[in-house]
C-alpha cells in the first residue's frame, strides 16, 4: 500500500458540489484514490504518519486534473502547415486529407505521446482522442499504447469514415473504410481495452467521424453496438455553416434533428463543437442530457463561430472542454483552452445581447469555466463518480500550479483560482494521475522530451514532404 501526502497547499479548490475551497490544506492519497482532504491542521496524526512520500505544495494552488473531451492527436504532425493556415473547416480538411493519408503506426504512437506530454504539462490528467482514419496499418491500439507509456488517463474513441468523395462525402475514397470492418474492429477494441471499473485508465467509445463522412446506417449501427457493449458515443456535429448546409441538403434536417433521428442523443453521447446548434437543438440537448465538447480555440482558428455554451449549460446539457486537433488550434494547453472558453462566452454575450444589460446568468465566471474543464468533462465521459473533482473516494488526479510565478504575480494574492484563467496560463508544477506523479517541478517524469520532439519532428517533415 502506497500513501502520499500533499501538504501545505496554499489554496485547494475541490470543485465539489459545495464549491469548497480550503487555504493551508492537505490531501492524502492512498492507492491512487483520495483518502482524506481538508485543512492541514485537522489531518489526524495517525493518517499523517502513514505517508510514505510527501509533496510540499507551499506557494501552490491545487485543482482537480483537467479533462479534455475532444482531440485528434495525430494532427500534432501537421501543425501550422502553410497551405491551410487561413482555411475554414471544409477547405482545411480537403487540404490535409492527402497529408494525413501518409500517417503510419509509428507516427500515430509518437504524435499521441507529444499531444499527451503537452496536455500533462498544462494540468490535464484525462483525455479522449478521436482517431478516425487508419492508413498504412494504423490502429487504435497505437494511441492506447502511447497513453499507457505516458501515464495519462485515456478515452480512446474508435473513429471512422465510410463515405468518400465518389459517394458524396468529403474525404478521399482512399481514406474511407468498409462499414462491416469498422463495426468488427470497433467491437474488438472495446472488448480488448475498455475498462468500466472506477479508476479505469483506459476506456473506449465509438465515434463515426461526422455527417459528411459516414452513412446514416453506420451511425445507427454504431449506436446499437455501443449500447450493447455498454460504451459511449462521440462524433462531430454542427461545427460550422457548411456542416449545417450539408445536413439540410443531404438529410433534409438540421444537425440536431439528424442526430435525434439516428438515436444519437442522450446521456451516453457527447458531440464535438455544436457551434451552430439552433434554439431547438439546444433545448433537445438539454432535455436529453446530451454532452458537448466545447473547442473555443479551434472554432476561432477555423472561423467557425461562437458556440452557445451558456445556453447549453442553462438548458441542462453536459458541457466539457476540448482542445480539438492540434492542426486546428494548434496547441494542446487545456488551461489556456479554459481561459479561451471564458473569454469567448463573454464575447458571445457582447454580440448577442444589448449594450449595457446586466451581467446576469448569460455571463461566465472564471470558476464556471474551470468547472467546464473539470466536472463538465467528467460528466460528458460518464465519470462524475471518480474524476473531475477532489473528493474522498475519487481518483487522485490533481494539478498543482505555483502561485509565485511571474505570470501570476499580483493576481494570485487576490484570487489564486481565478488568476489561473484571467492571467497568462502557467505550466503545471506538479501533476498526479491516479496518485502517480507525472509532472514534477514543471517537467515530465520518465520522459526524454528532447528525444521525443526530435523523433516527432522527423515524422512531421516526412509526412509533409514525402520523398
Amino acid at each position: 500500500m502506497t500513501t502520499l501526502l500533499i501538504d501545505r497547499v496554499a489554496h485547494l479548490a475541490t470543485m465539489d458540489d459545495a464549491h469548497t475551497e480550503i487555504s493551508d490544506a492537505a490531501l492524502l492519497v492512498r492507492n491512487g484514490f483520495i483518502a482524506w482532504l481538508g485543512p492541514r491542521t485537522e489531518l489526524p496524526a495517525p493518517l499523517r504518519d502513514q505517508a510514505t512520500q510527501t509533496i510540499d505544495a507551499s506557494h501552490c494552488v491545487a485543482i482537480p486534473g483537467l479533462v479534455n473531451t475532444h482531440h485528434h492527436m495525430y494532427q500534432t504532425l501537421t501543425r501550422a502547415l502553410p497551405a491551410v493556415q487561413d482555411a475554414e473547416l471544409f477547405a482545411w480538411l480537403r487540404g490535409l486529407y492527402p497529408v494525413w493519408a501518409r500517417l503510419t503506426p509509428d507516427g500515430a504512437f509518437i504524435s499521441a505521446q507529444v499531444a499527451m506530454a503537452e496536455l500533462l504539462l498544462s494540468g490535464c490528467t484525462t483525455s479522449s482522442d478521436h482517431l478516425y482514419l487508419y492508413p498504412n496499418g494504423v490502429r487504435l491500439d497505437d494511441t492506447i499504447a502511447a497513453a499507457q507509456a505516458m501515464g495519462l488517463r485515456f478515452v480512446a474513441t474508435r473513429g471512422s469514415m465510410s463515405v468518400g468523395q465518389s459517394a458524396g462525402g468529403l474525404p478521399p475514397d482512399a481514406l474511407v473504410e468498409d462499414e462491416a470492418h469498422i463495426l468488427a474492429d470497433s467491437q474488438r477494441v472495446v472488448q480488448q481495452f475498455h475498462d468500466a471499473a472506477p479508476g479505469a485508465m483506459v476506456q473506449v467509445a465509438l465515434a463515426p467521424c461526422s455527417p459528411f463522412s459516414v452513412s446514416p446506417q453506420l451511425m445507427r449501427d454504431s449506436a446499437a453496438l455501443a449500447r450493447s457493449l455498454g460504451v459511449r458515443l462521440h462524433t462531430h456535429l454542427a461545427e460550422n455553416d457548411h456542416d449545417v448546409a450539408y445536413c439540410r441538403q443531404h438529410f433534409g434536417m438540421t444537425p440536431a434533428q439528424y442526430a435525434e433521428s439516428l438515436g444519437w442523443v442522450g446521456p451516453d453521447v457527447w458531440h464535438a463543437h455544436c457551434v451552430k446548434l439552433d434554439d431547438e437543438g439546444v433545448a433537445l440537448f438539454g432535455r436529453t442530457r446530451t454532452g458537448v465538447a466545447h473547442c473555443p480555440c479551434s472554432n476561432a482558428r477555423l472561423a467557425s463561430g461562437l458556440a452557445p455554451i451558456r445556453a447549453l449549460i442553462n438548458a441542462g446539457a453536459k458541457v466539457g472542454l476540448g482542445v480539438d486537433g492540434s492542426a486546428s488550434n494548434d496547441g494542446a494547453d487545456l488551461l489556456a483552452e479554459a481561459r479561451q472558453a471564458l473569454l469567448m462566452a463573454r464575447l458571445r454575450r457582447s454580440v448577442t445581447e444589448p449594450f449595457g444589460c446586466d451581467a446576469g446568468p448569460s455571463n461566465m465566471t472564471a470558476r464556471q469555466a474551470l468547472s467546464i474543464a473539470t466536472r463538465g468533462g467528467a460528466a460528458a465521459f460518464g465519470r462524475s463518480h471518480d474524476i473531475g473533482q477532489l473528493k474522498v473516494g475519487h481518483c487522485a488526479d490533481i494539478a498543482i500550479y505555483r502561485t509565485d510565478s511571474l505570470g501570476l504575480a499580483g493576481g494570485a494574492v487576490h484570487d489564486p483560482v481565478a488568476a489561473l484563467l484571467l492571467c497568462a496560463p502557467p505550466r503545471a508544477h506538479t501533476v498526479l494521475v491516479g496518485g502517480q506523479v507525472r509532472v514534477q517541478g514543471g517537467e515530465l517524469v520518465g520522459v526524454d522530451l528532447p528525444l521525443l520532439i526530435e523523433r516527432h519532428n522527423a515524422l512531421a517533415r516526412a509526412m509533409a514532404q514525402p520523398a
